[in-house]
């Protein structure tokens, strides 16, 4: 059995652990292709393919070097912002972790264009006595780095409690009935919103109950028209009439 862990961004990674499993939100000290790393327990068991082991629930001691580790992540990180900056290499560091053995660093970094940065891996490893990987981060994974504000005015998801990025579409928008204006259905990330897919169950429950768009009912008085508007939560859909006026009607009253 496993349990998925999470470290700066939603993408959760599995870890297998031995007896009794880990609590929920408890830090745990799990053993990766870096070494050993510190992560957030986020799921109960399940037998999803695992990445790793957990080596043990983490001790004050490892909260305590992690909190000295990252100050050390920190002066990493100004120094390479400062040298990209100097180069005008067009990238942007969102982040650097190294692990507990403080021996392994893991920038990530966003950029437009592919840009070549082997050259500040080879500086930073003589400067800092680390082994350096770099890691590509998309826009969904750099929003939730840097920490943005929702269109509800909360902190975003993915950058609190989320666990993972949902497979969102513009089907989403259209069924939940939103004007399809970029600016309204896309998050600081550019990508399109991942509440979209919060309620989307909901909704193709309620569509499910009403006809289809375009389609031509009557209702049971005899009035026929042609849907041109569904109203999934009020429960109602707007009829197109041939005399050129429309009609709202509750899905109860159609045939």
């Amino acid at each position: 059995m496993t349990v998925g862990v999470r470290f700066r961004t939603p993408v959760l990674r599995y870890f297998r652990f031995q007896g009794e499993p880990p609590p929920l939100e408890a830090y745990v000290v799990v053993r990766t292709g870096r070494g050993l790393e510190l992560g957030k327990v986020r799921t109960p068991p399940t037998k999803a393919k695992e990445a790793g082991e957990v080596v043990r629930l983490a001790t004050k001691e490892d909260l305590d070097l992690a909190v000295r580790l990252r100050s050390r992540a920190e002066e990493v990180l100004f120094y390479l912002r400062a040298r990209l900056k100097e180069e005008g290499v067009a990238a942007k560091v969102l982040g650097c972790d190294l692990t507990l053995d403080g021996r392994h660093l893991l920038v990530h970094y966003a950029a437009q264009e592919r840009v070549d940065l082997k050259r500040f891996s080879r500086e930073l490893a003589g400067r800092f006595d680390v082994r350096v990987e770099f890691l590509a981060e998309g826009p969904r994974e750099e929003a939730a780095y840097l920490g943005t504000l929702g269109a509800c005015g909360m902190e975003s998801c993915c950058s609190t409690w989320l666990q993972g990025f949902a497979q969102v579409s513009i089907k989403l928008a259209r069924d939940q009935q939103l004007p399809l204006n970029p600016e309204k259905i896309s998050g600081p990330c550019g990508r399109l919103l991942c509440c979209l897919a919060y309620e989307h169950p909901v909704y193709q429950e309620l569509l499910a109950e009403l006809p289809r768009k375009n389609a031509r009912v009557c209702t049971k008085e005899g009035v026929c028209g042609k849907v041109q508007k569904l109203n999934p939560l009020k429960g109602t859909v707007e009829l197109y009439l041939e005399e050129g006026k429309t009609l709202e009607v509750r899905k109860e009253e159609l045939q």
